[in-house]
Parts: C-alpha cells; sequence; structure tokens
C-alpha cells in the first residue's frame, strides 16, 4: 500500500486508489493511514469524526465507514486479480479498534522523516552538501499542507501540527546548509515568503538578517530585526532573544570576526 498525507490526501493499494470522496470515510482513511500498522482505538476515531459529544449511532456509523473503506479495497484487490487476501486482512478489526496494514509499500511520512534524520546527522558532521541535497529532497516530498483536502477533527490536527513542525524544522537546517554553501542571494526571495507567512520565526529571521548581510544589503538587514522585534512586542509582548539581538548588534557595528547568528551560521 502507497500512502500520500503531505499534500492532499491519497492512499493506494496494488497501484489502485482507495481514497474516498465522501468526507467521513475520508476521515477516517487519514487517520488510519497516518498511523498506518498501528491500532487506532475505536474511541479515537469517534471523537475525531464527532468529537467530545458522539451521536448514540457512532459506533454504527462508524462501522458504515469502515465497510465503505473495505469495498474500495475489495475492488482494488480485484482489479489486480489478488485472491490471497481480503479486505479484512488490509483493513484489520482488532480488541479495541482498527488497523490499516500498509505492507512494504511506501509511506510519504515515513520517507521525510528517513530522509531528514539524515540531513541532520550530514549537517551534524559539517557535510553541509550533503545535508542540503537530503533536506531539499526530503522537502519536495511536500506536496502542499498535510491533509489539505481532508476536514480534520483534533486528532487530525494534532497530527497535521506535528507535521508542520518537522517540516519547518528540516526547512530551517536546509536553509542553513543553503547559508553555509554561500547560496545567500539565492535564499532571499524564499526567505522573503517565508518570513511574510511565519512573521514572528526567530530562525528564519536570523537567516534572512544574514542572508541580506552577505548580500551587502546591511539596512534592510536591520530593518528585519525591527520589524520583527515590532511584530514580537505586540503580539506577544515579547523582545526578541539574546541571540538574535547579538546578531543585531554584530550587523550593526560591522565586525568583520562574525558572530554566531540566531541559525547557528556566522557573519564572516
Amino acid at each position: 500500500m502507497d500512502i500520500d498525507v503531505l499534500g492532499t490526501l491519497a492512499v493506494r493499494e496494488m497501484g489502485t486508489s482507495i481514497t474516498p470522496t465522501a468526507p467521513k470515510p475520508r476521515q477516517v482513511l487519514a487517520l488510519l493511514a497516518l498511523h498506518a500498522d498501528e491500532v487506532v482505538p475505536v474511541g479515537t476515531l469517534t471523537e475525531e469524526l464527532w468529537g467530545s459529544e458522539p451521536p448514540r449511532s457512532a459506533r454504527p456509523t462508524l462501522q458504515t465507514y469502515i465497510l465503505q473503506l473495505r469495498e474500495l479495497i475489495t475492488a482494488a484487490l480485484d482489479e489486480h486479480g489478488d485472491d490471497t487476501r481480503t479486505a479484512k486482512d488490509v483493513l484489520l478489526t482488532v480488541p479495541g479498534g482498527y488497523l490499516l496494514k500498509g505492507g512494504e509499500g511506501s509511506h510519504d511520512v515515513q520517507d521525510f522523516e528517513r530522509l531528514a534524520g539524515m540531513g541532520y546527522r550530514a549537517m551534524d558532521a559539517e557535510d553541509f552538501p550533503e545535508g542540503a541535497r537530503l533536506l531539499r529532497e526530503a522537502l519536495a516530498l511536500w506536496t502542499g499542507p498535510a491533509l489539505a483536502d481532508v476536514h480534520t477533527g483534533p486528532h487530525l490536527d494534532t497530527q497535521i501540527k506535528r507535521l508542520e513542525e518537522s517540516r519547518l524544522c528540516a526547512l530551517d537546517q536546509r536553509i542553513e546548509a543553503d547559508l553555509r554553501l554561500g547560496r545567500h542571494r539565492e535564499l532571499l526571495s524564499e526567505l522573503t515568503v517565508l518570513l511574510s507567512r511565519y512573521s514572528t520565526h526567530e530562525s528564519l529571521c536570523g537567516q534572512y538578517m544574514l542572508a541580506l548581510y552577505r548580500s551587502g544589503r546591511r539596512g534592510e538587514a536591520l530593518d528585519a530585526y525591527q520589524r520583527l522585534r515590532s511584530t514580537l512586542v505586540r503580539t506577544l509582548g515579547l523582545e526578541p532573544s539574546p541571540a538574535l539581538a547579538k546578531l543585531q548588534r554584530s550587523i550593526l557595528m560591522a565586525r568583520p570576526e562574525g558572530v554566531a547568528g540566531a541559525s547557528g551560521v556566522r557573519l564572516a
């Protein structure tokens, strides 16, 4: 089974889509797919679909959604002449819940985490070209916001936030690798867009300041710091971190020896 959630939901059994179009069964499949090869309790699925006050018909309705998913799986197995398995062998009923078997197919979240982990290890070893390559490959698996076309409840919302945080961490490290490799000018347009989306993200702001400074745009780098500071004070009542303030002072004084910035890279 091939599972993609880093963008729109797509689940394929032997290359044939088993992704339903109806919102509720789609929501069930999304949660099962995110936890492929793990038991998802009935209570978790119920809360995902109906919140903390499910209707009395919640359990039989959930069973209907599972039946609809199994019908799609059966059609996929029949299409490919697989008579060694049934839908109940792919989407199992287990004590307390359900389990979707991923088998030996692909799962874009697992692929992302594997590539990002390799990228982080390359960064730790100061192999910045390899770190940049691996992290870029990991980020390329994202085709949009996670589960962009799925209605979400509390459990999917939590998973989406976790995935987005993982994506931002990988993006931060990939940008740092590119800065280490002297690609500051190439990063400016990307960082401009990112800061418009994440206006209080200090690490991204520090990287933007460094890219501007190294591109000979010292005044704009200082302006970027002031914009971040104003936003933090206005929206959160906070001052920038000591690391970012130190970077700002370094740029202000244009010290040739350089200091460590918020992103961990150096001015000089």
